[in-house]
């Protein structure tokens, strides 16, 4: 019999009654091939792994990440609710040590959902990682997080919630934005003035293999975690890198990802895109769940692997030490860079325009950051979509100094209600979330 070596949870939560259309790459289908294959493969069977329930998350949680524009009701439907409750069971599993890692297998998706969401973009609606974490902080005090983003696709909801958070190192690894949605995730995109450097984009080339990918884990993201020292590491395990994928350009496989998650150890994964749905999930998924178990991944391979047909050539090597380089630079001089950003001013304004391609709604920003060297910053949001719907998002930092709390109750009370459908004030440290509107 086998033994897991580390006592691992799984969710499984597929979402029946929740699809984009009957034929759309995010579908149903994409966790019941792994759910057979691990049922075949007698993984439930191994002393150690537990299967969990995914539970219902509260509208407190979502709130503690989102403005949801009206309200989370408006934008979620009750799988969004269990698969954001599959992250949160496995994070409170974690931090109660009934388990020491776990990967919540669940759908829909999330880490292209923003701090502001007025609808879906990129097949997600709300941020599940993000919702997960922000619980866990409120309910555990933790306050240090690694979230590292392996999904193809650039985690850019992710990236947007944290860009201004000094205490949540944000690192993703994915295919260059100029030749794949969402088309951001450059190397200078490395957070706000306040938290420059803790976020930290790694854009590789197409058709990068499991040599680039295990090249960038050993000499950049491992070294950052080993300075940064998170509390938790969160892996949003994205499986669209793989080399049958229909969506994206890489040549990585189910070996690789196992050998990844082996190094990276995450204390929790959580699934996020990855469309081959019969020909890489089922095997990725077994590696991904073996590796977090401490157990021999090295006879998962998928049938048709071939590694001399993926071999990458000397010009993506190339480009992946570059990268390689420049990540760790940008991490060396983040805190003078961070000083120079800030200097003598008292604000940061920065004017966004959003495309949400799931739901076709265009969104347009205006960010006002206050400036700080003792916390993240008070933020609000001006938000404005083609729907109709104008709010002002007020958002007071978990960390935040009583300066910055006095500006962003300032802001919140202050304003004008006649310009704006409704105004939003979402309080961290008082754990509150307080909205006016007319």
């Amino acid at each position: 019999m086998l033994f897991a070596k580390h006592q691992t949870g799984l969710v499984f939560f597929p979402a029946f009654d929740w699809a984009i259309s009957p034929t759309h790459p995010e579908r149903e289908e994409r966790l019941l091939y792994t759910q057979d294959q691990i049922l075949e493969e007698g993984i439930l069977d191994i002393d150690g792994i537990h299967e969990l329930k995914a539970e219902v998350v509260e509208i407190a949680d979502v709130q503690r990440v989102h403005f949801c524009v009206p309200d989370p009701r408006k934008i979620m439907t009750e799988s969004h609710f269990i698969s954001a409750g599959g992250a949160k069971t496995i994070g409170k599993a974690v931090m109660n040590q009934s388990i020491e890692r776990g990967f919540a297998l669940v759908r829909p998706p999330g880490h292209h959902a923003m701090r502001v969401a007025h609808g879906g973009r990129g097949f997600c609606n709300v941020n599940n990682e993000a919702i997960m974490i922000e619980y866990l902080r409120h309910a555990y005090g933790i306050r240090r997080v690694a979230v590292i983003d392996t999904d193809c696709h650039h985690g850019d909801g992710t990236q947007d919630i944290y860009w201004h958070d000094r205490d949540t190192l944000f690192i993703s690894i994915h295919q260059d934005g100029r030749t794949l949605y969402p088309g951001s995730g450059m190397a200078d995109e490395a957070g706000g003035p306040n938290a420059y450097g803790t976020t930290l984009n790694i854009p590789l080339p197409p058709y990068t293999s499991q040599e680039g990918f295990i090249h960038v884990i050993q000499e950049a993201v491992l070294p950052i975690l080993d300075e940064f020292k998170p509390e938790l590491i969160v892996n949003s395990a994205g499986q669209d890198n793989h080399f049958t994928d229909p969506l994206t350009n890489m040549n990585f496989c189910a070996q690789g990802y196992a050998r990844m998650t082996a190094l990276l150890k995450p204390d929790i994964a959580v699934l996020e895109g990855g469309y081959s749905i019969e020909g890489a999930l089922p095997y990725v998924n077994v590696g991904i769940i073996l590796a977090l178990a401490g157990i021999d991944f090295r006879y998962v391979c998928e049938p048709d692997y071939n590694p001399e047909s993926l071999r990458q050539t000397k010009e993506i090597t190339a480009d992946v030490k570059m990268a390689c380089q420049r990540v760790l630079k940008t991490w060396k001089n983040r805190e003078a860079t961070r000083e120079k950003l800030i200097g003598d001013k008292k604000v940061d304004e920065r004017r966004r325009s959003i495309f949400y391609d799931t739901d076709g709604i265009y969104e347009n920003q205006f960010e006002t950051l206050q400036l700080c060297r003792d916390c993240s910053g008070a933020l609000k949001i001006d938000s404005r979509a083609d729907t109709g719907a104008h709010v002002l998002a007020v958002h007071i930092p978990l960390n935040a100094c009583p300066d910055c709390i006095d500006i962003a109750n300032q802001w919140y009370e202050s304003a004008d209600l006649k310009k704006f459908d409704a105004i939003y004030l979402q309080d961290r440290p008082e754990d509150a979330y307080r909205v006016r509107n007319k």
